[in-house]
């Protein structure tokens, strides 16, 4: 399995049979080196979103056109972008499960907001979610954007993730020390990987303060198109 940062809260998840994009922005994407998006992109075969924000959907609708492949998430964006974007969709909510290519994906809760920019503001687009991704013998927790949650308790408990992909930066989503609580109240990850931080200086810029939380943990500060196999 190979796990490839693409800056931010994107991701390269390269598990099983397949080659999941989580959360695509790159165009615009300040830590995203230019002119690697084809390496990034390269025999993908599935999307999967967290939520709507433009910071997580980026890329998402042109990379499916121009592959030709399924956009999987919130069932409510998902649907609304198969009838006005003409993409193949996978929509589902949360407590369901999907299998890409020999991989198990589940949708769990997370706690933030999830929208679209439209002319006149803001416009609905479902309701923000994580995911639990199994395959070869892992499971890893996909925070999406959250912040610490008792949900996060049962989730620990039943999926037994022992990798964890968490949102740190801090403002938008939990930072590094509440996403280091979090890991040691509620799970007993092996790995942990942190993401949506250093992308602007208003975000956290190290994991120091995960690290520290952490010990015995194999805290993984990521360089950006840097895969990571495990």
């Amino acid at each position: 399995m190979k796990i490839t940062w693409l800056g931010h809260s994107g991701f390269r998840i390269e598990i099983e049979q397949a080659v999941l994009l989580i959360d695509p922005w790159m165009t615009g994407n300040p830590v995203f080196p230019e002119g690697r998006e084809g390496e990034a992109t390269a025999d993908a075969t599935h999307i999967l979103l967290t939520h709507g924000h433009g910071d997580h959907t980026g890329d998402a609708l042109a990379i499916a056109k121009d592959k030709g492949i399924p956009v999987a998430g919130i069932y409510d964006l998902i649907s609304f972008w198969e009838e006005g974007e003409g993409i193949t969709g996978i929509g589902f909510n949360k407590g369901g499960t999907i299998e890409v290519n020999g991989a198990k994906v589940s949708m769990v809760p997370a706690q933030h907001s999830s929208s679209l920019g439209g002319p006149n503001g803001p416009v609905y687009a479902g309701h923000e979610a994580g995911y639990m991704i199994a395959g070869e013998g892992h499971t890893i927790y996909l925070s999406g954007d959250t912040t610490v949650m008792a949900d996060m308790g049962w989730m620990g408990e039943y999926y037994a993730p022992d990798i964890g992909i968490l949102c740190a930066g801090g403002h938008f989503t939990m930072d590094m020390k509440m996403a280091a609580f979090a890991a040691k109240k509620y799970f007993a990850f092996k790995t942990v990987i942190p993401c949506h931080y250093k992308t602007f200086p208003i975000l956290a810029q190290n994991a120091d303060d995960l690290k520290a939380g952490l010990p015995g943990v194999n805290v993984i500060e990521a360089g950006v198109m840097a895969p990571i196999t495990l």
